[in-house]
């Protein structure tokens, strides 16, 4: 399936606590990377989302954070400014160089330790081990994820960190210049839905070894469902290119890489959700405008791209002692 560190300029870092069960999952570009951002969940935790809006200032980031411990762990991108500052990377001004890490987290503090959370000490050591390998499945902030919640935590499994990869083929119809790019996603699933690949079910809430599909549970029996907590889910992913983009062509391409979102997890984007999606690009601001096909191109292979790394979120991810996941569990059939 290829990783997100296919795209050229991207390594990725990783920390974890296994016994507490969180991380961090620090997405570098260091030498920069025009940024874009879209938020569908109705629950985000995020930092320094607003800066990526195409009017403001700042045109590239060097680095994204992951994190697992809800607004809590948000002090995990501390870390990662602090490596990027002492090798020199950042924003310039005249005193000094701001580093510049948007950053989104995922709950799970119902999973391990509800007061270990990642932090700035967690967020520095995974820029230090960042590689262009990428371990998927129960690492970084993938550590405490899981999916399938519509009946609670007892009925959820083990979702964890999913990378994936495709490369296009563009020739621009006006110069007739042909292009290779790569398209790549990391994600974090930490999903209220189910994970779906085509149309089957392949993790999310299941009642003794049997699938229950959370839409038809909220379609049908509603009143029979506990309560959900707002804020206790999310996917969080990041899609990148090395085709040059604007800021306002990679928020183009994150939403439409919700599309694959959408697809793989069902439902997503719930008032239980914060799904958060940060586009990147490698290539740089192009030199001439950005043909409307290109970036429809883009959006599109970025949702597919996005929904197989979703799969491998939960293929990858290894049962706990209280969830089961994709390599444990069995079901029979559906409810």
């Amino acid at each position: 399936m290829g990783s997100i560190c296919d795209v050229p300029g991207i390594a990725v870092g990783q920390a974890q606590d296994a016994t507490a069960m969180t991380g961090c999952t620090v997405i570098l570009t260091p030498d920069g990377a025009v940024a874009g951002v879209d938020v569908r969940g109705s629950a985000p935790g995020t930092r320094e989302t607003d800066l990526l809006d195409p009017q403001n200032l700042v045109q590239t980031v060097q680095a994204i954070a992951l994190c697992g411990g809800s607004a809590f762990g948000l002090a995990a991108a501390t870390g990662v400014v602090q490596w990027l500052y002492e090798h020199d990377y950042g924003f310039k001004t005249n005193e000094t160089h701001v580093p510049i890490v948007p950053a989104a987290v995922i709950y799970d503090l119902g999973v391990g330790a509800a007061n270990v959370w990642p932090d700035a000490a967690m967020g520095y050591r995974a820029c230090t081990v960042a590689d262009t390998l990428v371990a998927e499945g129960n690492i970084g902030a993938g550590t405490g994820a899981s999916v399938g919640k519509v009946l609670g935590a007892s009925g959820a499994m083990k979702s964890g960190v999913g990378t994936a990869s495709l490369r296009l083929n563009f020739t621009n119809p006006t110069t007739g210049e042909s292009y290779q790019y790569t398209v790549g996603a990391l994600v974090v699933t930490n999903a209220f839905g189910d994970i779906y690949d085509g149309e089957n079910i392949i993790a999310g809430a299941q009642v003794d070894g049997k699938f229950v599909n959370s839409s038809q549970i909220l379609r049908d029996n509603s009143a029979l469902l506990p309560a959900p907590l707002a804020g206790q889910n999310t996917t969080i992913a990041v899609v990148a290119t090395n085709a040059p983009l604007t800021k306002g062509g990679c928020r183009k391409m994150a939403q439409m890489a919700h599309d694959g979102m959408a697809r793989a997890i069902r439902p997503a984007h719930t008032m239980f959700d914060g799904d958060t999606i940060f586009a990147l690009s490698t290539g740089g601001l192009p030199t001439t405008p950005t043909t409307p096909l290109l970036i429809t191109i883009l959006g599109s292979v970025a949702s597919d791209v996005l929904a197989l790394a979703i799969v491998r979120s939960v293929t990858q991810a290894a049962p706990t002692q209280h969830l089961p996941a994709v390599s444990s569990f069995h079901q029979s059939s559906t409810l």
